[in-house]
């Protein structure tokens, strides 16, 4: 009976020992949990990289497609018929103009050129003849041996001689030109194709098909195509004075089909002034030095168009300009309180990796460039200038925050350490010296 009794004892004292343990335990969970939000209370803001938005005068470009186009095009035909005897050119090859190309039977033309030049010296023969005989008449119808119907008919046979003597002329010169012909001569100075007659052919003059074609490559065109609504775009800032510097003669640069850049710089020559209603566009054309002949009619080419100087324009980069669902341009900025502000700029373009923003921004502006995904407006934010290498900026500030982040957790677990509490993750664990507790309270009522 006795020992009930104290076994009852010691199951009492274990009770209360394990119920003075956990309570105990949970008050200091309740003190960490409080510790903990107090800290997350004090969290510093959120560090983020800026750039400062500076006014500057800005190159405004626009890249278009284009293709290039031979400078003179000549496709050179026959101007008389006949067997082409020898082609005296190498296809392919530059010829300069009057270069001949093609010999063309000329037996014929030469007989038609000796008969006119027989013709003319017959004529000439009669009218010195006739003019011997004006001569005669003129001194005998001074002293009446004749009479003067006499002089005049004579003196119309002379005018009549002399016209027959032009006309044989005119004669001569058609058969000489037309010998001429026979030899095809370069129209243009250029670059040839492959010919499309060889000797022994038959050509007649004013055919359809042309023997060669020799086309000019410099200079050389590059054909462009521009939208209508960006052409009255710039119009209308040319108009309101946003843009100078922009004219007929605009500067053009050119990215080739490998990416690589034309090392020569050509202007704009002709802009068109019809909209093409079909495409919406309007052609404009700019000229190029082609002394080397690396561009080749008919390449594509992607031109940069140098449209006009803007004198009030900011240069942002494209990763802080973000887009509304309505396509808007929208940009993070802090102001001097250090709050995140939403403005809402325009942009006419971009230059390298960043955006040409006309509108929506001041001097001194204070634009979020890394960091945009941790903030939002009206949050303080602590901001880090971007240097001349903005990543390994943003590395840094990376390792700033990890070793903030480190210092903080070592200096709240030694402040949890130094009031007796265990840190968070660690509850388990305390219960073990109660437990430990309890056991040695009933090892004491035992005894």
């Amino acid at each position: 009976m006795l020992l009930a009794k104290q076994w009852a004892r010691v199951a009492v004292y274990s009770t209360l020992a394990a119920s003075v343990a956990l309570t105990g335990c949970n008050k200091k969970e309740q003190a960490g949990g409080g510790a903990a939000a107090a800290g997350a209370q004090q969290m510093p803001p959120p560090e983020v990289t800026v750039v400062v938005a500076q006014k500057q005068a800005v190159e405004q470009t626009v890249d278009l497609a284009g293709r290039t186009a031979a400078y003179q095009i000549s496709e050179v035909r026959p101007q008389v018929s006949g067997i082409i005897q020898k082609r005296l050119f190498v296809e392919g090859s530059y010829v300069r103009e009057g270069q001949p190309l093609y010999s063309i039977d000329a037996n014929t033309y030469q007989a038609t050129v000796s008969n006119a030049r027989a013709a003319l010296n017959r004529q000439i023969a009669n009218l010195n003849a006739l003019k011997v005989k004006e001569n005669r008449y003129r001194q005998l119808v001074g002293t009446n041996a004749i009479s003067k119907q006499e002089y005049d008919d004579v003196a119309a046979q002379v005018a009549l001689a002399q016209a027959d003597v032009a006309a044989s002329r005119a004669t001569l010169e058609n058969a000489n030109i037309s010998l001429g012909y026979a030899t095809v001569r370069a129209p243009i100075s250029g670059q040839t194709s492959s010919s499309n007659v060889t000797a022994g052919a038959l050509v007649t003059a004013g055919q359809a098909d042309p023997m060669v074609t020799v086309q000019q490559l410099d200079p050389i065109y590059v054909d462009i195509s521009q939208s209508s609504a960006d052409l009255l775009r710039l119009r209308q800032q040319m108009n309101q004075g946003q843009l100078s510097g922009a004219d007929s003669s605009a500067r053009v640069k050119l990215t080739l089909e490998d990416g690589s850049t034309y090392p020569v710089e050509g202007r704009l020559a002709f802009s068109g002034v019809s909209v093409d209603p079909s495409s919406g566009a309007v052609t404009l054309r700019a000229i190029f030095a082609n002394p080397s002949h690396l561009l080749l009619p008919g390449m594509y080419v992607t031109a940069k168009l140098v449209q006009g100087v803007n004198n009030n324009a900011y240069l942002i980069p494209q990763q802080s300009v973000m887009r509304t669902p309505q396509g808007q341009a929208t940009v993070y900025v802090v102001n001097p309180q250090g709050e995140v502000q939403l403005k809402t700029v325009q942009t006419v373009g971009t230059q390298g990796d960043k955006w040409i923003v006309t509108s929506g921004l001041d001097d001194g502006d204070r634009v979020i460039y890394e960091g945009i995904l941790k903030v939002k407006p009206g949050a303080k934010v602590k901001t880090v200038l971007a240097g001349a290498n903005p990543q390994g900026a943003a590395s840094g500030a990376a390792s700033t925050n990890a070793t903030g982040t480190n210092s903080a957790s070592s200096t709240a677990a030694n402040s949890n350490a130094a009031n007796g509490s265990a840190p968070a993750g660690q509850t388990n664990n305390t219960s073990q010296p109660a437990q430990k507790a309890g056991q040695g309270a009933g090892t004491s009522a035992q005894s």
